[in-house]
């Protein structure tokens, strides 16, 4: 099914993000909590891309097994890092043998240890371009790219950020899926920025529930998005696993009921390999 088709009027698209376990055991947990994920009927699962492509073959495993042992659509996540053009073809000849049916494409960070992103020699140097390549050569697959509610961290400026996005989008890009945010105000008024852009493709929010106030500040301090000072107040009343968890859903709870009542065209939930939080926020919001 085209991707767009999941965010069509009348219809709440949802999909789940993934992460390649180092370990075996990593590996048992995910697709116990992946069956757990399935029982929501989304529309398909993600699976990103390790830093300078160093979980490739892996993430080409996770997707292709979800696929088989689910029977639900699955995209893979591809960045420009590390990669000549070539060795991005060979990827998506790779992903399409193996059935993968959609491609979140990226320019990717930059490795560790350098400030800035350089693409090597023979390698592309944005996503935008990335979104050309495989339109032009790999038009069987639908493709999604990532938006940035509070601004991407290395833009000179939100209409800046929006230019980069359109750029993405008029190169053929079928869907926005965005970085985490935990102020809805955030997301609305960067869908109307797109609007005025003229950016007309799905903006799907990208939703993280927090478990963890630690964990969760860390992923914030690597992406810079903002967690609101009322709801990190009420995160630290308690040192205490439980609490922290019960907390974060109900924000989680409240987000996603919001946006659903804004009618967003889908939810896309980060959700870190684990199905205990994003279930529980599932059952609770009304999705009629």
């Amino acid at each position: 099914m085209p991707l767009t088709e999941y965010y069509a009027p009348g219809r709440l698209g949802l999909s789940f993000e993934l992460f390649p376990p180092k370990t075996p055991a990593g590996d048992e947990s995910l697709f116990e909590h992946v069956a757990q994920l399935v029982a929501f009927q989304p529309d398909y699962f993600t699976c990103t891309y390790g830093a300078g492509g160093s979980t490739r073959q892996k993430t080409l495993d996770i997707v292709h097994r979800v696929r088989q042992r689910f029977e639900v659509p699955v995209a893979s996540h591809l960045t420009c890092v590390g990669s000549t053009e070539d060795e991005l073809r060979q990827y998506l000849r790779e992903a399409q043998r193996l059935g993968v049916q959609y491609i979140v494409a990226l320019r990717g960070d930059p490795p560790q240890g350098e400030a800035s992103f350089q693409p090597v020699a023979g390698g592309l140097r944005y996503a935008n371009e990335l979104v050309e390549l495989i339109r032009g050569e790999f038009p069987q697959f639908g493709v999604a790219v990532a938006g940035y509610p509070e601004t991407h961290q290395e833009a000179t400026s939100p209409a800046a950020d929006i230019e980069n996005l359109k750029r993405k989008v008029d190169c053929g890009a079928d869907i926005v899926i965005t970085q985490l945010f935990y102020d809805n105000r955030d997301y609305l008024q960067f869908c109307e920025r797109c609007e005025l852009a003229g950016i007309r493709v799905p903006i799907v929010p990208g939703i993280l529930p927090v478990t963890n106030l630690a964990q969760i500040q860390r992923i914030t301090s690597l992406c810079r998005a903002r967690l609101p000072a009322r709801f990190v107040s009420r995160l630290e009343q308690r040192d205490d696993p439980q609490w922290q968890f019960e907390v974060g859903v109900e924000f989680a709870t409240e987000q996603v009921q919001s946006l659903i009542d804004h009618q967003v065209r889908g939810i896309h939930f980060y959700v870190l390999n684990k199905s205990s939080a994003t279930a529980a926020v599932l059952q609770a919001v009304r999705r009629d």
